[in-house]
């Protein structure tokens, strides 16, 4: 799953406008127009391809969710004596990770309601292998996120926002 099937998935589970595509993908440090998100969020075949459609990259991806956690949550300013958090733009993790982790952030999903969410879809997560696919990259119990689990938590999400 490329990272313009992911947006174009989240724009229909979450039900944002293209104007509000622009503006969360502004909060998050990327300047688009309304035009050219519709170029991000235009599908293309595996075998043509599309002129017109810009391809996201995962810094754009990133960004866009980072946008995503602020229009939500509102922007967090760090504590006293503490640095701002580093920016994942020069190395990003597998995608599909860093979208479940920063979509749980974003609509303050608990454990639970993201185990709801895959139960919705149709697939059965337990806990623990939840909890591996939400874990930092290097830790022992990390498991990377495939795009089956990436494409049934967007399914889940549709279903349960879109109701």
């Amino acid at each position: 799953m490329d990272n313009n099937d992911i947006l174009i998935r989240l724009r229909y589970a979450l039900e944002i406008k293209n104007k509000e595509m622009a503006e969360i993908f502004k909060l998050g440090g990327v300047e688009l127009s309304v035009p050219e998100v519709v170029k991000v969020l235009t599908k293309s075949s595996e075998e043509e391809e599309n002129e017109d459609q810009i391809k996201c990259t995962n810094s754009m991806l990133d960004s866009f969710l980072n946008g995503l956690i602020i229009s939500k949550r509102g922007r967090q300013d760090p504590r006293p004596g503490q640095s701002p958090p580093d920016s994942t733009s020069n190395r990003i993790e597998n995608v599909n990770n860093l979208l479940l982790k920063k979509v749980k952030i974003a609509m303050s999903l608990t454990t639970e309601d993201m185990l709801d969410l895959f139960e919705h879809a149709g697939i059965m997560v337990t806990k623990g292998e939840l909890g591996a696919l939400l874990r930092k990259e290097g830790h022992k119990n990390y498991k990377e996120c495939g795009d089956k689990f990436a494409r049934n938590f967007l399914k889940g999400l549709a279903l349960k926002y879109r109701e």
